[in-house]
């Protein structure tokens, strides 16, 4: 009798333990509303994003955010939106988003080349076309490159209502310089050169060099190959 009591008490700790793993990953994200609209806002729509939400303007396009504070809707629903118009050759600069994965879904231009780095090291590039759309799992670094010759129209969905956006090149010249110098192999001037360059620019789309992309030409998936964006 005492082993079947031990047994049955061996059952009900691993049911809990398998329902406490289960529960983890929904305690990962945004937690869940509690009411139908807890901002108490009577519109849920946002006209015009390109003008009513946070509109940064840069060298290689636009980007316009919805947020909790130019779209109260969504606060607590656990997700926001951005919209892009990414010009030719414009480049959305590698960056993470620490709260949230990504689903990126091209509307018209391009073809746009994007791509994510894994924790393994590993390279995950691919081609979108007008209807496509591929994820950025939740933390890693990733880009866009509009390599048409028409602007890459695409709208950005993150599940997280404050994603955080994490951009490397700036990011990696807060650090001190002997840090940069050793991750980079490169000698001081030419990281001053470097960081001046990126230093009035932090979160603004960038345009490639045209030594690295022409729009419409070296459509491809290679990376540190003749012909594609870096030499």
């Amino acid at each position: 009798m005492g082993q079947h009591y031990q047994i049955q008490g061996l059952l009900c700790l691993v049911v809990i333990l398998v329902l406490v793993c289960i529960g983890m990953p929904v305690n990962a994200s945004d937690p869940d509303p509690v009411v139908d609209n807890p901002a108490n806002v009577k519109s849920f729509t946002l006209h015009n994003v390109f003008r009513n939400a946070n509109v940064t303007t840069g060298p290689g396009g636009v980007r316009a955010a919805l947020s909790t504070s130019n779209f109260p809707a969504s606060i607590g629903q656990g997700i926001t939106v951005v919209r892009f118009e990414l010009l030719p050759c414009g480049v959305n600069v590698p960056h993470t988003h620490p709260r949230a994965s990504e689903l990126v879904s091209l509307i018209s231009g391009g073809p746009m080349q994007v791509g994510f780095i894994d924790t393994a090291g590993e390279a995950h590039f691919d081609i979108l076309y007008p209807g496509d759309a591929t994820l950025f799992p939740r933390a890693l670094l990733h880009f866009e490159i509009n390599l048409g010759t028409k602007t890459a129209s695409f709208v950005s969905a993150l599940n997280s209502e404050n994603p955080g956006t994490l951009i490397a090149g700036a990011s990696l010249f807060r650090t001190p310089k002997a840090v940069v110098a050793t991750a980079l192999h490169s000698e001081a001037e030419v990281l001053e050169k470097i960081a001046k360059s990126i230093s009035t620019n932090l979160l603004a789309l960038q345009l490639a060099n045209k030594e690295f992309c022409i729009p419409g030409k070296n459509v491809s998936l290679g990376v540190f190959q003749t012909g594609d964006l870096m030499p």
